[in-house]
């Protein structure tokens, strides 16, 4: 059982990733990730960072990210919990859903 905080992070950028049609956008993911933790883990304390890597990038770790997708490596929106991909491209809840529980995160029963 974990205590540290999540760091859940969303790279991605205005323009849509060409292979993700009628995917959300990565900002759309970016909200709606937010919205759907925090409404299945409420009370539960997270980070959720959204960076654009079509923007400036203050630090290294997020312009290396940036890179990666640019250079192919990974689909955007690429979604990190704690530096492990969750999701890239079209994403699921479900992997991020489960990411957070090995965290020791608890759903709240609808």
């Amino acid at each position: 059982m974990s205590t540290k905080k999540p760091i859940i992070e969303i790279y991605g950028a205005d323009i849509m990733c060409a292979s993700c049609v009628n995917a959300p956008s990565s900002k759309d993911t970016y909200e709606w990730l937010q919205a759907a933790i925090t409404r299945k883990y409420p009370n539960q304390v997270f980070t959720i960072r959204y960076i654009d890597i079509e923007g400036v990038i203050e630090n290294e770790r997020d312009q290396d990210y940036a890179n990666r997708i640019q250079e192919d490596e990974f689909f955007y929106p690429l979604v990190l919990i704690n530096d492990e991909v969750v999701g890239e491209g079209y994403v699921q809840i479900k992997p991020v859903f489960t990411a957070l529980e090995q965290l020791g995160f608890v759903p709240v029963e609808e």
